[in-house]
């Protein structure tokens, strides 16, 4: 086996770069052959993914779940695999799969692991490992992708706070499957692939990479009060009992709202709405631990 380590030296705030030559004396330590492609831009990432699976190599991203989203894309219609080496500030897609967050640890994954076909989200053209989500998300990540003052996966919910402080509802209109429009009131509306983001938060605690369908999210309207005490219960993943919030299986799902909003996935803008996003059943091998 050989890599190609495609990696991003400022994710994480410059974590997978300071990480990067401890991971290169690891692999050499498991006599694993490998070279460094430093990429400058998730388009970058994509070509040097596509580059690697056509010279036969495995291509693993080093960095956030954008990378991992972006080289991932490339590679579904393609034979190559995919390995994730975690260095961003969520690392959600590797949380989800069980490698670990460590990244020298992680790189044992790539030694001894299995490969496992998974699924992957489309929204409009842009693929995405993770959570699709809209509205409320579209603003609290927008402040966590811009500030400076906090680091770490607790950007996410700084992000969710500073984002309460001048959010008002929005309409939404969501059409799963192509059965009638569902028009509703509220915060959030969400296309899940996998069961977290924003750094451990299970916002569809049963979604599964292996289904062929995707978790649809949606927290309807409740007072800024009762929805400050819901975030919490999103790292448990037990807000899904409230009546609030409702969790529907579907292959496709149109949305648009009353007012722009971007939708955001893997920590990255994707789409602007209205979108449709769907599921891409096994499209693409990654390997993931035993």
């Amino acid at each position: 086996m050989k890599l190609s380590l495609i990696a991003n030296p400022s994710a994480g705030g410059g974590r997978t770069g300071r990480a990067l030559e401890g991971v290169q004396q690891t692999l050499a330590g498991l006599g694993i052959e490998y070279h460094v492609e430093l990429t400058r831009s998730l388009v970058h990432a994509e070509e040097l993914a596509a580059a690697a699976a056509a010279a036969g190599e495995t291509a693993v991203a080093f960095g956030g779940d954008g990378l991992i989203g972006a080289v991932a894309g490339a590679l579904r219609h393609t034979d190559g695999v995919l390995g994730v080496l975690p260095g961003g500030r969520g690392n959600d897609f590797a949380r989800t799969l069980g490698i670990p967050l460590e990244p020298n640890a992680a790189c044992e994954v790539l030694a001894s692991g299995t490969i496992r076909k998974i699924d992957l989200g489309l929204a409009g053209t842009r693929t995405f490992i993770g959570i699709a989500s809209c509205g409320f998300d579209s603003e609290a990540n927008r402040i966590a992708n811009e500030t400076r003052v906090v680091r770490g996966n607790l950007v996410y919910a700084y992000g969710a706070l500073r984002a309460l402080l001048s959010w008002h509802p929005a309409r939404f209109e969501v059409t799963v499957d192509g059965d009638a429009p569902r028009h509703l009131t509220g915060y959030t509306i969400a296309a899940a692939n996998s069961k977290a983001y924003g750094g451990g938060m299970l916002l569809a605690p049963d979604a599964s990479l292996e289904d062929g369908l995707l978790d649809v999210v949606i927290v309807g309207q409740v007072p800024k009060l009762r929805f400050l005490r819901l975030l919490p219960t999103v790292f448990k993943g037990t807000h899904v009992r409230q009546a609030a919030v409702q969790v529907l299986r579907a292959a496709a799902v149109d949305i648009s709202a009353d007012r722009p909003f971007t939708m955001f996935a893997d920590g990255d803008p994707i789409a602007e709405l209205p979108v449709t996003v769907r599921v891409l059943p096994s499209a693409i091998r990654v390997i993931a631990p035993r």
